[in-house]
């Protein structure tokens, strides 16, 4: 479910029309829908209804303060993997209390920014980080609460750059590992076991992996208790997939993927974590962008559009898939035509779809690229010296810049040239 739709023949953002935005901020940008935002996030909240819960956003789908704020005020906490993810949701009002810190190579600083800034729990995700959060806390007088990531060795069936949950991922400790793991942990000053956090994987479309994985989180559970561990947090991680394209077939609903986690955890009276973000913010957001020419090649028709892969990348760096519609919605039965649609970036992998079916488009037509709220603006760069684009987020009728276009004068001013060149 989304708010992008066609209005007497033009999309708009919620109530917003598209080409207005376009006339106020130019091409290209992303815009975000409010209303889809806090749909997305109510789904989640309400597939764990009952459960003593917490909806952690995973702040690396979209770390855009507003959007982060947003959902902040919601009740959200937030799921972070950098000190600047820290900052941000601190930035936006998130509490201490309600941010999980997790990732692979957290190093001593970030620890330190945390713990002086207050957190909800370090997702630990191996011995030697262990021992570092150990050493910062004693050094800073606090007790760190943590959980160990284990890895389930289990197949998410999805995007290999994406899989966290195999046995040859960099993700976790070894699952056969965990109870050795966690009786270190437990034994080091300045930290306090507070429960289990497990993630397969992202853009899973498929439930029967959670359910996999969970009932192996539930075994472990017990036996951890058994060794004399307080277990009273479960993170069950995020990474429930959107449908990219709109013919597919819908993948499992928040609702369903809530039964999954009754089913394999439910009866263990721990508080439940989970952390979406694709879903939240995937859907909510779109990147439009403007066609600069079309081009007839040898055997293909070109759209060369003024976005870029250094806009959106996903299709460069994963082979992904966005549905690409008209702004100005074309008449029915329309005639179609098959483009090669690409970016003026100096590479072939600047190319956001093959040999696509749309209708047919002139110069200065603007373009829609839907599910851009995700791993758009977050993954984006000034490759070629490309300014970044600018982010808007719509809330009824009205819509505002929440981070502006730079200048070329403002992307010069980052570089300093040496007295001596």
């Amino acid at each position: 479910m989304d708010h992008f739709n066609y209005h007497g023949g033009i999309l708009h953002a919620e109530d917003v029309s598209i080409p207005e935005i376009a006339a106020t901020v130019g091409t290209p940008f992303y815009v975000y829908s409010a209303a889809t935002l806090r749909r997305h996030f109510q789904v989640f909240d309400e597939a764990l209804a009952g459960l003593d819960h917490l909806v952690c956003y995973a702040m690396k789908a979209n770390s855009n303060l507003a959007v982060v704020k947003l959902l902040g005020e919601m009740g959200a906490g937030m799921d972070v993997v950098s000190a600047g993810e820290y900052l941000r949701a601190k930035a936006a009002g998130i509490p201490g209390e309600r941010i999980v810190f997790s990732g692979v190579g957290k190093t001593r600083e970030e620890m330190r920014i945390a713990l002086e800034g207050g957190i909800r729990q370090f997702n630990l995700e191996s011995e030697p980080e262990m021992l570092a959060l150990s050493q910062v806390a004693t050094s800073l007088g606090v007790v760190a609460p943590v959980t160990i990531r284990v890895n389930p060795d289990v197949d998410a069936k999805t995007h290999e750059k994406i899989a966290t949950g195999k046995s040859d991922n960099k993700f976790g400790i070894p699952i056969g590992r965990a109870r050795a793991a966690y009786a270190e942990t437990a034994a080091q000053p300045g930290l306090k076991v507070v429960g289990i956090d497990v993630h397969i994987g992202s853009q899973l479309t498929d439930l029967a992996p959670y359910r996999a994985a969970y009932e192996k989180v539930a075994e472990l559970t017990r036996s951890l208790r058994a060794d004399g561990h307080e277990i009273s947090r479960l993170d069950l991680g995020g990474g429930l997939g959107i449908p990219y394209e709109q013919s597919n077939a819908v993948p499992p609903l928040p609702m369903d993927y809530g039964a999954v986690v009754r089913e394999t955890v439910g009866d263990l009276g721990c508080e439940i974590e989970i952390e979406p973000g694709r879903l939240i913010a995937g859907n909510a957001g779109l990147m439009i962008a403007r066609v600069i020419y079309v081009k007839q090649g040898a055997e293909r028709k070109f759209l060369i559009l003024d976005a870029a892969m250094n806009d959106l990348v996903r299709p460069a760096m994963y082979e992904a898939h966005h549905d690409i519609v008209p702004v100005a919605e074309p008449p029915a039965g329309a005639a179609q035509e098959r483009y090669d649609i690409v970016g003026p970036v100096c590479e072939s992998g600047d190319t956001f779809a093959k040999g696509r079916s749309l209708p047919a488009f002139a110069a200065d037509d603007l373009v829609a690229f839907r599910s851009a709220g995700a791993y758009g603006a977050v993954m984006a760069s000034e490759y070629n010296s490309r300014p970044l684009i600018p982010e808007v987020l719509v809330d009824g009728d009205r819509f505002a810049v929440v981070r502006a276009r730079p200048s070329y004068e403002e992307m010069l001013a980052r570089d300093t040239v040496p007295d001596w060149l």
